[in-house]
Parts: C-alpha cells; structure tokens; sequence
C-alpha cells in the first residue's frame, strides 16, 4: 500500500516545539565570530532632497564602528527585471540625492552590539528640503510631482489589451464599481535578518531568511561581480515568507559591501517596526469593475480596469496587474473579457509578491462583480455562478486570456461547499431575520475561485537522491522550506518509490554549497516542481539499483522487484535472494560508482487548483461589529500527498484570506508618513477573529505531473478574502448597501450602513 495520500505527522515540528528553531539571529558559525551589527537610518519623510548628513555625533558614540553614507557606496543600484516594468527608476542600496518613502535607509551604522546601533542611529541629523508626497493614485497618474523627474511619467509598467467600445453590445445589464484591494503587510513571524562573511579566499558566505537560496546567490554575485563559485547563500531555519523575503532588499545587498570595508563579518536584524515600513507590502490595486450580461443570468462580457501601486520603487508589485489580467475572468467561460492596468510609483513602502502575488487581487475583483451582477437582477449569487462556470468537460480549457487550465470541476465544487456550509438552511435564517428587524443581521458570501501555481514552471526544479553506505537515503532539494514541510513531503515521495522508512531519509536544502542547483519556494511551486523532480531522481535510483541488483544475482533487471515491506531487491518469486540497499550500496562502492540520480524538472505548464468557500458572518447593524461565524471551502489542488500538511497550508492561507477580509490595511497619511508600524495600529489577525474552518476534500489531479499535484499554499488567501467581504455586504444589503471596499472594519460597515440610511431618507422625502 502506498504512503502517499496518508496522514503522516510533520517531522519537523518536534525540534521547534522543543528547542526551537535556528534562525539567522541564532546563528553561532565561526565564520561569524567578532561579527559587527548593522542598523539603518531610515528616512522620517516620504519624499525630499537630502541636503545634509551630519554623522559626527554617532560615530562618537560608544561601540561605534563607523557610519557609510549612499555616497560611499560604490554598488550599482537594483533594477526590476521584469516584462514591461521600466528601468528607468532604479533603486539605489542606500538613497543619495533623494528620499522617496519613510523608512528609506539612508546610512548604516556598524557597532560592535546591536544596542549601540540603536543609540547611534538617533544621534545622526539627516536635513532634507521637503518635495510634495504622492500617496494617492489619481495624484500619481496626474504626474504633478515626479519621482523621478527625468522619466516624465510616475507610470512603472502599462498592460493594456485595447478597449472595445462595442464589449457591452448585446447586454440587458451592465454593472460597473470602482474597488480597493488594499494595501497589506506580509508581517512574517521572523522579521529579516541576515549576515555576510568573506573569506580568506574572497569568497562570501551569506547567511539569509530567504526564500530562495539560489536566487539570493544569483543577486549577490550580479552586485559584486562574483563567480558562482565564489558565493555561497545559506538559509537556516526561515520563519515565513510569503513572497516577501526573496533576498533582494537593499539592506541585505549592502552587508558584504559592509563586511569587505570594515574588514570583518556583518549581522543585520531589523525590529518589528522597520518590518512593517522597509520590507515590502502586497496588494495595493485600485479596481474598476464593469460587467455585464443578460437577465436571465448569463454573464456576456466583463472588463478589468486596474491602477497597480507599486510604491516608491517598481519591483515584483509593478509586474502584478500582468498576473491579475491573466486571471481577470477566474472560473467563469465568458464570451469577452478585456483588461488594461497601469502601475504608478508613489512615496510609499514598494510592492512586491504577497501569498497569492496578484492572483487573489482577480479572484477579488471578479467575485465581487458577480454579486453586485447578481444583486442588479434579483438573482441569487449561487446560482449566478453555476450558470457561468467552466463545464468539467470542457478542460483542458483555453481562457479569453490565453491561459490553459489543465483541470478541473468547479460546478462540483460550488456544490460541495453549499451543501456542506447548508446554503439553504443559512438563506431561510437570514429571511426570517430580515423580517423580524433583528438588529444582528446575517450575512452569506461566495466565492468560486481558479488560481495558477508554478507561474514559473519554465524554471523547474532539481533535486538529487543519493543511497549512503549504510542504507539511508540523502535528498538534495533545491526548494526551500520555511514551514510547508518538505523534509516530510519529499521522505515520503523517497519512502513510497524506495520502500525505506521514513526516518531513514535524509532532506537538505538551503545551502548553495550542498546544492548547487535550484530556484526555490514561492508560487505555490514546492511539491509538483520540487517534489516530482524528487520522485524522478528517486525512479532512477531505483532503475539503477535494478541493474546493479541483476548482475550480482545473475538475472535480467525485468526480472528484479523491490520489495517495499522490507526494503529489498529480489528476483520475482524468490525473495530469499533479496538484496538490501546499504548491501547494494556496498556493491556499488565496490565497483568505484555509486547509487545516484539527480533530476531537474520541468512540467508541461503551470497547474490551476481550484475551489469555493462559503463565508457566513453575523453584522451588529447599530454598531458594525462584523462576527465571522462560519467558513467552509473546498480546495482542490490535485492529488493529495499528505492530507495533514494540506490541511496547515490551508488553515493559514484561511486565517490571512480572512484578515484582509476584516482588519488589514497599511495607511498612510496625506503626507506620506505610514501610520500602522507596529502591531498596536495594524490589524494583524488574532485568534479571536477565527472560528474552526470546515474544510470540504476534493481532488481533481493534474495530468501535468506524475504525483498529479497543484499548489495548495495561496488557496486560502484567495478565495477567503471575496467570501467574506461578500458576506459583509450581503449581511446589510437590504439596508441599500451597495458596495463596501477592503477591509470591512466596523466603522467602514458602519458608515456604509449610515450613508446609505441617509441616501434612503432624501429618496423617501
């Protein structure tokens, strides 16, 4: 019987729950020993001219090494490469002439303790000729004040399909609303932090938080015009990412350069506070909705209009409009569908990939133009979306914007979630509250949602299977966990094809040196890239053991099984002859060679998992509380290896979904100063805000692997976010709310509920 598909308990979890993980702060390498701490000066303002820096005072102070301003630093300065982003905004290590958002680092102090770094910091006077903030979108697309003077334009990056004046032709209704899908804070629970060492040779070993080990290597060695020999990246233990902690932020980029010019290691971890205004956010578009069909249901055409911004400096944000115009028409087999995007700089943190990295930004605006199309004809959402839906036999399925979904059911889905969320039962509630005017009313929101996993599945993944002298198994993966499991994921893949335990695999990652070979965690990529090229490299070995299992018992390799309950190779029909792994590894040994595969994998396409989620929340009409009561999903991403780790994926991207629903939102005021930087002003997600998820299975494989994995990481973040946000909406819309944008906190639903009380008032009189 396979192991795949089981309930097997993470092995991980047991060091962190005892003695904890070892982060990059925890890190006690020789290689580090007499390292100086690095701490940045950040800009007070969101856009001025530096005029003057007077370092004297701290470099006075105690424990102070010394102070390097941007005009010192001789590294070249960062450029989005990316398709259609412009570089002509680049994005200097530490800023010279101008500032551009609060929290800019500005210098670096190096002092022989972290705390001495904290008191220098304020004893340097940065002068700055104040230049009008940018925060609003209207006021960056005007371009009255440029970021960047010489480019003429704040516009980073345009997108745009054309307009079809005659889209609408045909339409009995045709609905249009402007939306935010706002800006939020990737806020992991390990904030960045990272150390560089140069060797004796002039090599530089980089320690990091990062997600992706190979491409922070790739970054270092472009800034210091290195070798790929000459760097090594190490990612320890890594307390969460999503999407924000890829190893290209300038502050990290700057610590070799610190460590080469003082002449001994660097550290660098920043505070809670710089978290939330240096590492970049996610989200931040501006929505223009517009859809329309016929009375009966039938949706005819939809068009996306968005305003992406991209903050101070384009980076992944200003290339998030071309993911969200990919996705515009979501589950739905609509006839026409347009979109256009524009990505603008403004002076605030810049925007880069947020779980789900601008997949959840469509799913949001295409579920929301459903329901108020709904809404507009009196129809119920539910069965709005059962008329629209790709049908199960139309896959593999071409979308207007040339995207091929590989597989699918989503009608399936939509059912799945009603009945087990008991949609009817939750309608006659809310009818029967409705009439009596309780002041909780109930609200019920839906959404049906499809997204792309392994966007960049042209890349690949590599791995190597490796049998040691005594039997084990040593994998080398070139993706990197930071909490998804893989050290049980991949033992597993290793353990069904080889027949070993699991405790006799071996899973390393997160080292360049160990693994040369790789690209890394993101995108919902890890298990269909990184776990098949495991299970192919796993396949050769087992290939080459067949062989070298032949030739000692004198038979032919079509004739040698393995044996799974006990590990060995025999020829069929006669397991007394078998052969153990650590004893064919001794033959291998024998003959100078080796049981070895390595694989780079490297699919036919990205995959598209998919589902529904079903949000029931109750909203205190006098007040605005919003109580979320219920939330049940299926999310189908293909086969399932481990339904356990599955489940965790999906519980967390639900509690993010969730929180952007109700309580996230980075602000900033008319001038630019950020005003939620720190955990007291952002509404992070608490427990309280959560109940228990009712998670519904489903699996529809993928053709496009052999494990017929999808991603699962970002589901949740997608298809909660819409589902509670229509709930919100639903719970008062009787009450002539129309619209309520992101996140629907309680004074946001409470003066959605008041204005549309007075609008009511003025019709009546």
């Amino acid at each position: 019987m396979s192991i795949l598909g089981t309930r097997v308990v993470r092995f991980e979890d047991p060091r962190f729950l005892t003695v904890g993980g070892t982060y990059v702060d925890d890190l006690r390498e020789p290689a580090l020993d007499g390292a100086a701490h690095v701490t940045y000066v950040r800009s007070t303002v969101a856009h001025g001219r530096i005029t003057h820096i007077d370092t004297a005072d701290a470099v006075a102070a105690p424990g102070v090494i010394g102070v390097v301003t941007g005009a010192e630093v001789d590294l070249p300065p960062g450029v989005a490469q990316l398709i259609g982003v412009t570089t002509d905004m680049p994005r200097p290590v530490l800023a010279r002439d101008l500032v551009r958002y609060v929290g800019e680092p500005v210098a670096a102090i190096v002092t022989e303790n972290r705390y001495q770094g904290e008191d220098a910091a304020e004893l340097v006077s940065v002068d700055y000729e104040p230049l009008p903030a940018v925060v609003d979108l209207a006021d960056a697309l005007a371009g009255s004040t440029l970021l960047f003077p010489d480019t003429g334009s704040n516009v980073a990056a345009t997108f745009d399909d054309g307009r079809d004046d005659t889209l609408f032709d045909g339409c009995e209704v045709v609905v249009s609303a402007d939306i935010v899908n706002q800006r939020v804070a990737p806020a992991p629970m390990e904030v960045r932090s990272a150390a560089a060492a140069w060797g004796d040779d002039e090599r530089l070993t980089f320690w990091s938080a990062t997600q992706s080990a190979h491409g922070t290597r790739d970054r270092l060695r472009a800034a210091y015009d290195l070798a790929e020999e000459q760097v090594r990246v190490v990612a320890p233990d890594v307390g969460g990412g999503f999407g924000a902690k890829m190893g290209r932020d300038p502050e990290e980029v700057l610590l070799p350069w610190l460590a080469r010019h003082f002449g001994r290691p660097m550290r660098w971890t920043e505070n809670r506070s710089e978290n939330l205004v240096g590492l970049t956010h996610g989200r931040a578009q501006k929505q223009t909705v517009t859809i329309g069909g016929r009375r009966d249901g039938s949706i005819l055409a939809y068009r996306l209009e968005v305003v992406q911004d991209a903050g101070a400096y384009p980076e992944i944000g200003s290339f998030l409009p071309f993911l969200t115009r990919w996705m515009a028409p979501g589950v739905y087999d609509i006839p026409k569908v347009e979109s256009r995007a524009v990505s603008v700089v403004t002076t605030t943190t810049p925007v880069a990939a947020y779980r789900g990295a601008g997949r959840p930004e469509a799913t949001a605006a295409v579920e929301r133009a459903v329901d108020l199309f709904a809404a507009e004809i009196g129809m119920d959402p539910a069965d709005v979306r059962r008329r629209n839906l790709v049908g199960s036999d139309a896959f593999p399925y071409t979308t207007r914007t040339g995207l091929i979904y590989d597989s699918g059911d989503y009608r399936a889905a939509l059912d799945r979630v009603l009945e087990a969320g008991g949609y009817q039962r939750l309608r006659d509630e809310q009818r029967r509250r409705r009439e009596s005017g309780d002041t909780v009313q109930l609200g019920i929101g839906l959404a049906t949602y499809v997204e792309i996993t392994a966007g960049d599945s042209y890349a690949g993944e590599h791995a190597q299977v490796d049998i040691e002298p005594d039997g084990r198994v040593r994998v080398l993966t070139g993706s990197s966990a930071h909490g998804q499991g893989h050290a049980t994921s991949w033992a597993m893949i290793v353990a069904d094809q080889l027949g070993v335990p699991l405790d006799a695999v071996t899973v390393i990652y997160g080292d360049t040196d160990l693994v040369p070979q790789g690209v890394g965690t993101f995108g919902s990529r890890s298990l269909q890239l990184g776990g098949t090229a495991v299970h192919d490299a796993a396949v050769s070995v087992l290939a080459q053991a067949r062989d070298l299992a032949a030739d000692l018992l004198e038979a032919s390799a079509d004739d040698v099984v393995l044996d799974k309950d006990s590990a060995r190779l025999h020829v069929a029909g006669d397991a007394s002859s078998g052969l153990s792994w650590s004893e064919l590894a001794a033959a291998a040994a024998g003959r100078e060679a080796v049981l070895s595969a390595s694989s780079h994998f490297v699919p036919q396409g990205p995959t598209f998992p998919f589902g529904a989620h079903l949000a029931v929340v109750e909203v205190d009409t006098g007040t605005g509380k919003v109580t979320l009561r219920s939330l049940t999903t299926v999310d189908d991403a293909g086969r399932i290896l481990n339904p356990l780790l599955v489940e965790g994926q999906r519980h967390g991207g639900l509690a993010q979904g969730v929180a952007q629903a109700l309580v996230e939102e980075m602000r900033y005021d008319a001038d630019g100063n950020p005003v939620t930087t720190n955990f007291a002003d952002y509404g992070i997600v608490t427990a309280d805000l959560l109940p228990s998820f009712d998670l519904v299975d489903s699996e529809t494989p993928t053709p496009y692997n052999p494990l017929g994995a999808k991603g699962i990481g970002e589901a949740g973040t997608i298809g909660a976010t819409p589902a509670v946000q229509n709930a919100v909406i639903d719970a008062v819309a009787h009450l002539g709310v129309r619209h309520i944008d992101l996140p629907t906190t309680s004074e946001r639903v409470w003066r959605a509920i008041t204005e549309a009380s007075a609008q009511r008032g003025t019709k009546n009189a």
